[in-house]
């Protein structure tokens, strides 16, 4: 029972992430392919651990598909735009 809770609030919670991110994009104005791989590749690394629990696939293949998700997704980190920080900026 618990199993199916987590897994319906990772799913909304998935859902709610990419919401936040396509908007701060366009907020931001920021476009173009390379500078959202890394969030979609952190955001796949959710969904594979997800599918692997429901579909009993954890083993090495999920753990090689995370780990090239992982290094892919921070390879990429070189493409986003960086932010002057500010902090009284919210």
């Amino acid at each position: 029972m618990i199993e199916n809770v987590l897994s319906i609030i990772l799913f909304i919670s998935l859902f709610v992430s990419i919401y936040f991110i396509v908007r701060k994009r366009k907020r931001l104005g920021i476009t173009g392919f390379k500078t959202s791989l890394t969030s979609i590749c952190f955001l796949l690394i959710a969904v594979v651990n997800l599918f692997g629990y429901w579909f009993n696939f954890l083993g090495i293949g999920s753990w090689l598909v995370t780990m090239i998700l992982l290094f892919v997704g921070a390879y990429f980190t070189k493409y986003m735009p960086r932010e002057n920080f500010d902090p009284k900026r919210r």
